[in-house]
């Protein structure tokens, strides 16, 4: 499998990252054994995941995305050959959010205690905190950079004016400046990371690892009537895509697919990683058939005529 420099971290990955907020949520323990051990047996190796994960399930308190991840570490005891990527500042409980200095090493040492791990190869900002100055969040990532704890950092969900001001703030020594992106960027969700984010990316030479892929799966084609999104727990996050423009993409989809004997999410996810400024999309998987499929995409090569008729759906 072909690895891709992320950013200037001096971490390589493969061209598919592995989402890890189904673990304990829409896949138990033993799937995601399953899920990972294919993953890692086909040669990919960045698995991205969240203290967050999945804090939104009732019953639930976060950490349990990160847990499953650090138990199949600990079973495999494999732990260099893959790239852990994980977040923090997302609200985990009342309280327990932000990107104060001593929030992130507190949050730091509880996803480390979870994952079984003395590292973590990425470490990234969830949200701009706006109550927080940018220099004392990077200081703070710089000092757990010092003491070994991460490797690289990264950040997810700026905006491109937010992702200049932190590069700015970056000094190369005491303050780090992000290697990677993490934003939401398929072929239905364009506009925002095409017009304000990528031209920072490539400017600055950042890693790109783009969230929600699928589009929450629509973008798989299951869902093509609201019959279709009632039948999936994840349906509910695909319903905004069911319209003219998104019914559209899916037969361009359908299209490029059939010429390439190939399947809608593998051609979406082909198209990810043809563009010039991603390293390497992000797709999760609830079963070992799914995760299978989806790494077919990292063969799958999009000619000019394909890449432009997708590109032709328009950057809505």
């Amino acid at each position: 499998m072909n690895r891709r420099p992320l950013g200037r971290s001096g971490l390589d990955i493969a061209p598919l990252m592995l989402g890890g907020n189904v673990f304990g949520w829409t896949a138990d323990q033993a799937t995601s054994f399953e899920i990972l051990d294919a993953f890692v047996g086909a040669g990919c190796n960045a698995i991205d995941t969240a203290d967050v994960y999945s804090v939104w399930v009732s019953g639930h308190q976060g950490g349990e995305s990160e847990t499953i991840i650090g138990r199949w570490l600990t079973h495999r005891g494999r732990r260099d050959d893959v790239v852990i990527a994980t977040k923090c500042g997302g609200e985990i409980a009342p309280g327990r959010r932000g990107l104060a200095g001593r929030y992130i090493e507190q949050a730091v040492e509880d996803s480390l205690r979870r994952l079984k791990t003395d590292y973590i190869d990425l470490y990234q900002s969830h949200y701009p905190d706006p109550d927080t100055p940018i220099e004392e969040t990077l200081a703070a990532h710089g000092r757990l950079m010092a003491q070994g704890k991460v490797r690289a950092i990264g950040a997810s969900n700026y905006t491109g004016v937010g992702l200049r001001l932190a590069l700015d703030a970056a000094n190369g020594t005491t303050r780090p400046r992000y290697e990677c992106l993490q934003p939401h960027y398929n072929l239905c969700e364009r506009a925002t990371y095409e017009r304000d984010l990528e031209p920072v990316v490539i400017q600055r030479g950042i890693g790109v690892t783009p969230y929600f892929a699928l589009a929450s799966g629509f973008l798989t084609g299951k869902y093509r009537s609201k019959t279709d999104l009632a039948a999936s727990a994840r349906g509910a996050s695909a319903t905004k895509y069911l319209n003219e423009r998104g019914l559209r993409i899916l037969a361009v989809l359908d299209d490029v697919a059939v010429r390439h004997a190939a399947t809608p999410a593998q051609v979406a996810l082909a198209w990810l990683m043809a563009r010039p400024s991603v390293t390497a999309p992000i797709a999760s998987a609830t079963s070992r058939v799914q995760v299978e499929e989806l790494i077919k995409a990292t063969a799958l090569v999009l000619d000019v005529d394909d890449i432009a008729q997708l590109n032709e759906t328009g950057p809505a």
